[in-house]
């Protein structure tokens, strides 16, 4: 692994750190559920999180991370919907009801793939 070096004072230092000018960016590409991540192993996995960031990997985890969180959640909302027969037609018939039903259905795949890909 080639590290590079900054002179700061009389000492060299390891440049690990993320250039201002690619936070923005950086936090754009992972989303929010990277942002959920990121925040997780900063409280509660800080080795975990140590280790990803000396290797350079952080950012690559939690793409990963956010993209198999929207997946997860995608396919539940699929499963759910059709265990429950929410579908097309009822969403002609009564509208509200249909919303009421996919938003309880949305929340609960959310919360299923948080606790199962994000809070591990």
């Amino acid at each position: 692994m080639n590290l590079e070096y900054i002179k700061q004072g009389d000492y060299y230092v390891p440049n690990i750190a993320i250039p201002k000018e690619n936070v923005e960016t950086i936090y754009k590409d992972i989303g929010k559920y990277g942002r959920l991540r990121l925040t997780f192993l900063k409280e509660n996995n800080k080795t975990l999180y140590q280790e990803l960031l000396l290797d350079n990997k952080l950012h690559e985890h939690l793409v990963k991370i956010s993209e198999e969180t929207k997946s997860k959640i995608n396919e539940l909302i699929n499963l759910l919907s059709k265990q429950e027969n929410v579908n097309e037609n009822l969403k002609e018939n009564n509208q509200l009801e249909w919303v009421k039903r996919m938003n309880n259905i949305k929340n609960r795949a959310e919360e299923i793939a948080l606790n199962e890909i994000i809070y591990v």
